[in-house]
């Protein structure tokens, strides 16, 4: 994990306000004791102070409440279902370049042939999409990847 990950994550388990010693931290977070000591240094820097316990039976305690979203986005919990398409699109976001895109609308069941300029790619409801200029509607859409049937790179740059 990174460290920002590894932060959040030590910060949602300090959130019950349980007492977890640095032993324990270091091993649910796979880091060593030292690196736990940094990060508890790092939230401080952010103004969220965490108590220290002395002795034998120590560690660390928030006595604080901090919001933090209850789940976090892991990139092996994310579906991907067609790699070529999540492919082709960051090609295209690289070197702004068009898209060709049949998109099946679950709202009115149907497919629709759409020109885009991918911008990112992002999470929709733990999927992969895209958000992207839509010519058709000429604004920003975010397109599940899931949904589009055919894709295809342009030439037209944008």
């Amino acid at each position: 994990m990174t460290k920002l990950s590894n932060v959040l994550t030590m910060l949602q388990l300090l959130q019950n306000k349980r007492k977890y010693s640095i032993k324990e931290l270091a091993e649910k977070l796979e880091v060593t004791p030292r690196m736990i000591r940094k990060y508890k240094e790092e939230l401080e820097y952010a103004g969220i102070y965490i108590e220290t316990i002395h002795g034998p039976y120590g560690g660390y305690v928030l006595n604080q409440d901090i919001k933090l979203p209850e789940k976090f986005i892991k990139p092996q919990n994310i579906k991907l279902e067609n790699k070529e398409y999540y492919n082709t699109l960051s090609k295209c976001i690289k070197t702004h370049t068009k898209c060709y895109i049949e998109y099946y609308s679950k709202e009115h069941d149907t497919i629709t042939k759409r020109v885009i300029k991918p911008y990112n790619l992002i999470v929709l409801d733990n999927e992969w999409g895209v958000a992207a200029f839509c010519e058709k509607k000429q604004e920003i859409r975010h397109f599940y990847l899931n949904r589009i049937s055919i894709i295809k790179e342009l030439k037209e740059k944008f």
